[in-house]
């Protein structure tokens, strides 16, 4: 396999976001990716090995930055006992993690962010074994994300199912992982989720300059600055002060 990660691109990019951040406040963005991981593990893994009731489900939702404006619409379309079943089995299932994410996915079909629901409950009750997914960071729908903007165009990010676009993903999670750490770009914190940040770091500013040269001046002033942004993407801009559960959003 030829080279995966464009690293003078990925350079720049942390460039031009500590313009707009500090290493302080990628490392404060970092501290509450644990705090989120710490909060997802207890919550998943709190009732033992049965399913999630609608609290547990409301707070996992709370935090996911595609599904939190979307929690009742997905209560309305399937029923809260079965879906903390469903992630029961996503999670601690005893299939082949392609086959749980697609059987995931599939039983929310017609819920769009399903596969960002998914990756985020896997990432972050378990951030060494599961890698993280969501739409700003690879959105195969329009071939767009942070994701995307820091791996070479030959790098085939494509599947056949969500499952198998997960694992795609993955390789080139890994591959930017072991780049940045060796460059630098992800050693934020203690490094368990530097490239989380890294990722929103990079979406944040591939957004503003999109934002620039398309909407007026006065939309662009109502943008969270990047530090706010970043939190917001990765769902942990409005975490507990402390202990395992809250109410939702």
């Amino acid at each position: 396999m030829g080279q995966v990660v464009d690293t003078p691109t990925a350079q720049e990019f942390m460039r031009e976001a500590l313009e707009k951040i500090t290493p302080g406040e990628l490392e404060a963005v970092a501290a509450l990716c644990e705090r989120k991981a710490t909060l997802f593990h207890g919550v998943v893994h709190g009732a033992g090995r049965g399913a999630l009731d609608e609290t547990a489900l409301r707070t996992l939702f709370a935090h996911v930055f595609s599904v939190r404006r979307k929690t009742e619409a997905l209560f309305a379309s399937v029923d809260p006992e079965r879906l903390g079943g469903l992630i029961r089995s996503l999670v601690d299932g005893t299939e082949p993690l392609l086959d749980r994410f697609n059987s995931f996915v599939g039983a929310l079909d017609g819920f769009d962010p399903a596969t960002d629901l998914a990756a985020e409950i896997l990432h972050f009750t378990d951030p060494e074994r599961f890698w993280p997914w969501a739409r700003w960071m690879w959105d195969p729908s329009t071939d767009t994300g942070s994701l995307r903007l820091v791996t070479m165009d030959e790098f085939d990010l494509h599947g056949a199912t969500p499952g198998e676009v997960y694992f795609r993903v993955g390789e080139a999670v890994d591959f930017v992982r072991r780049t940045g750490d060796a460059a630098g770009f992800t050693r934020i914190g203690d490094g368990t989720f530097g490239m989380d940040v890294f990722l929103a770091c990079v979406y944040g500013i591939y957004m503003y300059t999109v934002l620039r040269m398309r909407m007026t001046q006065e939309f662009n002033k109502v943008v969270p600055e990047l530090p706010e942004l970043s939190r917001r993407l990765l769902g942990v801009h409005r975490l507990p002060a402390d202990g395992p559960r809250e109410g939702a959003a």
